[in-house]
């Protein structure tokens, strides 16, 4: 009986350890997730969208990567590691040269927030 009450013990300490870790941990948290262009014209050139993040965490959150879906859709983001309370940015430009018609175009955000990674949507019209 000593030892199943010792082993429930156990389990109980480390399963709160565990979630303590995570309080502790960075954490990403986007003010939008999608942006539509709307109707844009092919001539008018690139365009581009700035998605806000907030560090919601208690650790400095370090994005380690942006991966667009595709080459017409070009990301840049804040590269230093935002602090806990501070906000960066990803930046997202999409070229619509030689694209007409409707368009969705992915970004995943990588980081070392509690998630794991973060899908941001872009999407429009190309006249």
């Amino acid at each position: 009986m000593k030892q199943i009450i010792f082993v429930f013990m156990a389990i109980l300490l480390s399963a709160g350890m565990a979630s303590a870790q995570d309080d502790a941990a960075a954490s990403l948290l986007v003010s939008e997730d999608s942006h539509d262009f709307g109707a844009i014209k092919e001539s008018g050139g690139k365009v581009s969208h700035a998605f806000v993040i907030k560090n919601d965490g208690t650790q400095p959150l370090v994005i380690t990567r942006v991966i667009a879906s595709c080459g017409c859709t070009s990301p840049d983001w804040t590269k230093e590691p935002i602090a806990p309370g501070k906000t960066g940015e990803v930046l997202v430009t999409y070229d619509p040269s030689g694209r007409p018609g409707p368009f969705a175009k992915t970004v995943s955000i990588y980081s070392n927030g509690k998630r794991g990674s973060q899908v941001l949507t872009i999407r429009g019209d190309v006249n």
